[in-house]
Formats: C-alpha cells, structure tokens, sequence
C-alpha cells in the first residue's frame, strides 16, 4: 500500500487528533471558511502551497491571484495528479469540489472564470493548505 492509499484509508479519530477544530471541519467535513478570513488569501510570497492534511504539494505561488472573490485562488495546481475533481451539488448549486488526491482532503472549488492564462479559478480555504516559502 503506498502512502497515498494510508492517507486515505486514515480514521476520523486521527484526523482529530491531527487537526485544529477549523481544519478538520473545513477539511473533512467539505465546510468552508469565512470569505476574507483565511491567512494566505494575500500571501505574496514565493513558494508551494502544500496539503494541511498530508502535505502534499498542491499549487505553486507562480499560479495564486487575486480573483477577489475572498478565498486564495491559483489558475492551475502544481500538477494534474495533485488534485481529485468530484460533482459537488450540494446547497442548491451544481460546482466541482477540488480534493487533495493524496489524502482526499477537501480544499474548495473550481470555477470555470479564472484568467486567461487557463479560464480556471481554483478556490481554497486557506485552512486547507500550508504554505512553504523557497
């Protein structure tokens, strides 16, 4: 079994364990932070935005905009394996849930109205990511 199928296959009670109150919410309960609350909405600095659950790198700050819409937001994720798409329809909306691949961590949403560069929005709660400077 390789580290991402131990991630998981982890029970409610380790990411407890391992989680603030917020992050567990956020992360496996599919919640979402307040917009305009998160930490890393204006970071500025260079580095890799890694999973808050597992750590696995998941966006790049090359990628991070501002799209105002008050969460972070990235064009594109570090890499097309780093990322899990699933139909998310819940609050009377049709979304795409963005999840970290290795541990299913849930991060936000993506939207098709991002810029140019690839027409996408990736949305995340800054409670969803750690971030690590070069």
């Amino acid at each position: 079994m390789n580290n991402d199928q131990e991630n998981k296959l982890k029970s409610n009670d380790y990411w407890r364990q391992l989680l603030t109150e917020e992050q567990y919410r956020v992360c496996r309960e599919q919640g979402t932070e307040m917009p305009y609350s998160g930490t890393l909405l204006h970071n500025k600095e260079t580095g890799i935005y890694h999973c808050t659950c597992c750590q696995a790198p998941l966006f790049i700050s090359d990628n991070k905009y501002d799209s105002g819409c008050g969460w972070p937001s990235f064009d594109a994720p570090i890499s097309a394996k780093a990322i899990r798409y699933l139909d998310d329809t819940s609050h009377g909306m049709v979304r795409t849930e963005i999840r970290c691949a290795a541990c299913d961590s849930h991060l936000g949403h993506v939207f098709p109205d991002g810029p140019q560069t690839t027409g996408e929005r990736y949305c995340v709660n800054s409670v969803s990511l750690v971030f690590n400077k070069n």
